[in-house]
This record gives C-alpha cells, sequence and structure tokens, in this order.
C-alpha cells in the first residue's frame, strides 16, 4: 500500500518575523524556491496516493493552499489545525484523510537530505541525526537496531541521537489511536500535544521503529538556519546559471523572470521571480518575488516579497511589503 503523505505547516514562524508576518513559514524561499517545494520534490519520488498539508485558518492557509494547487505532479489536499495545539495535534487532524494507509510525516520547516525511497521500506523508521547537544530535540534511545524509547526535550538525554522530522509509520490506526489517548489523557509536554509522545505510546503496544539515519538535516525555522541552508542547497545543486550583463559568481539560483543587470551576483545567492537588481552586488543573500535591489553591497541579508532596498552596504532582515532607503 502507498503511503500517505502527511506535512503540518500551520506553524507561525515566530522566529522569521517579519517575513512570516505576511507569508507562511513553508512558502519561504530557499535555494530558488519555497521550503515546501523542496519538500514536495522529495516526496514525489516515493509515489505517495495522496499528500495532506496540515494548514492554518486564514489566509496564510489560503497562501498554502493556492501553492498546493500549482503541484499538478501530486494529489494534494488540505486539512485545517484550527488551534496552535503542538505536532501531535496537527498530525491527528489528518487522521480521516490518511485511514488505514502508511503515514510518511514531514516537517514543513525541515528540509533533510535522504533517500525517501529506502525509508518506506522494510518496516516502520523514525529519522535520526547526531547531534552535539540533543536536549533541544526529541531524543531516541536506540537497542539492538530498534528504538526502545523517545523523548521530547530531555534535561538527560539517554543517546544524542535527535529525531529530525522524518517519520515512516507503517500502523497509522496505532499512531491516531495513540495520539488520541495523548489528547484525552491531558498529557502535555512544554504545553503541547507531542508527536514524540504518541511514538513512546506506540513502542509501549509492541511497535517496531528503526532508527534511519540521514546525511543532512536544515532547520529552517531562523533567518540565520535559513541562509545556512540557503548555502547547502546551493552547493549541492548542479544548476549552471548565465545571464548577459551580469557576473554570476556560482553557485546561483536566479529564477529566469528575475530582472538582473549590472550587477555581481554570488556566490551562494538566491534571486526571486520577477525580483528586480540593478548595479548591486548580492551574496550570501536570498532576494525574494517581487523585490527591488538597487545600489547596494548585500551579503547575509534576506530581502521579503515586494521589498525595496536602495542605498549602501547593509546587513539586513527585510519583511514583506516594507521599503528600506540608505543614503
Amino acid at each position: 500500500m502507498r503511503p500517505v503523505a502527511v506535512i503540518p505547516v500551520a506553524g507561525v514562524g515566530t522566529r522569521l518575523k517579519p517575513h512570516t508576518n505576511t507569508t507562511p513559514k513553508a512558502l519561504l524561499s530557499v535555494a530558488g524556491q519555497p521550503i515546501l517545494g523542496h519538500i514536495l520534490d522529495q516526496i514525489a519520488a516515493v509515489k505517495p496516493e495522496r499528500v495532506v498539508l496540515v494548514v492554518g485558518p486564514g489566509p496564510m492557509g489560503d497562501r498554502l493552499r493556492a501553492y498546493a494547487a500549482t503541484r499538478r505532479d501530486l494529489d494534494v489536499s488540505c486539512v485545517v489545525q484550527e488551534e496552535p495545539l503542538g505536532l501531535g495535534h496537527a498530525v491527528f487532524q489528518a487522521r480521516d484523510a490518511v485511514g488505514k494507509a502508511p503515514s510518511l510525516i514531514l516537517l514543513g520547516d525541515t528540509i533533510v537530505r535522504a533517500d525517501l525511497r529506502e525509508l518506506v521500506t522494510d518496516g516502520s523508521k523514525v529519522a535520526v541525526k547526531e547531534v552535539d547537544d540533543p536536549r533541544h530535540f526529541g531524543v531516541a534511545e536506540v537497542k539492538g537496531g530498534r528504538i526502545v524509547s523517545v523523548v521530547e526535550k530531555p534535561e538527560h538525554p539517554a543517546s544524542n541521537l535527535a529525531l529530525v522530522g522524518l517519520y515512516y509509520l507503517e500502523d497509522s490506526p496505532l499512531l491516531f489511536e495513540s495520539l488520541a489517548k495523548v489528547e484525552r489523557s491531558g498529557q502535555r509536554t512544554r504545553g503541547e500535544i507531542q508527536l514524540t509522545d504518541a511514538l513512546a505510546e506506540m513502542i509501549a503496544h509492541g511497535a517496531v521503529l528503526k532508527p534511519f539515519p540521514v546525511e543532512g538535516w536544515y532547520d529552517c525555522g531562523k533567518t540565520d538556519a535559513l541562509l545556512e541552508t540557503n548555502r547547502s542547497l546551493l552547493d549541492a545543486s548542479t544548476n549552471h546559471v548565465e545571464r548577459p550583463g551580469v557576473v554570476i559568481v556560482p553557485p546561483v539560483a536566479l529564477d529566469p523572470t528575475a530582472d538582473v543587470l549590472h550587477s555581481v551576483i554570488g556566490p551562494h545567492a538566491s534571486i526571486g521571480a520577477r525580483a528586480h537588481v540593478r548595479r548591486s552586488v548580492v551574496r550570501n543573500s536570498i532576494v525574494n518575488q517581487d523585490a527591488t535591489v538597487e545600489d547596494v553591497l548585500l551579503e547575509h541579508s534576506v530581502v521579503g516579497e515586494n521589498a525595496v532596498v536602495r542605498g549602501g552596504y547593509q546587513r539586513l532582515n527585510v519583511g514583506d511589503s516594507s521599503e528600506v532607503e540608505v543614503s
């Protein structure tokens, strides 16, 4: 049976403001396309039965629905998480859409470098990666090639294996029964209904979960992390970019519709659709769609949609529909 992919994308992205005041976190651009676009590209390789986005209510959810409708290669539907009660609560909203099919769960603000085709074979798996300080993550303890315990952000971790936000669970009915039990019991970890607590419940009921080590893990939850992800993905890209009147210092992602002239772009720069760049140097930065950048040296910066930046050298974090002039 083919899996159903579940992607929670209802988070408000507090650490990425001002950009997330007007743009859903999953639609922020890295390496030439939205975070969600990279995730859906990976999912397409496993040919899921369908993809379920768990969106928030209101305009942000509407923007995610609109983006989902552009993916003609996948059957994408949306369910609404009316209240932000945690990752476990978000996944639980997809129970009817998943049914008895295996669940492939991916976080909407995290890009994982892994072969998902390998993930969805030979039993249930939870992706993990060794980290220096696992206290900030869900943590897995492994014995005999299987996960024997999982704990969300423990003060005294049993291992340094962090859960990276990628799960393949064959027994979806048990997953949703475990989530329902966590919700009914009033169990909350750091004030939220956690998926990690449901996984612990599954293990207690005899579910076999195997660790799945990943090569790379990019959490796009903060501006610095967004730029680091942009760098890493561009380094792994094989795209060759040329443009008359522009000096390209690879690696670069330059949308074909971007209007760029008399500028130096790169390294590690992403220029979005219909962006306007003139007489500027843009490196290690993301310029989002419909933004204007003129007469600047821009480095380690993120320029939001429809923003305007003119002037001298700056390090900026400019939200959507803003205007900055530096003389």
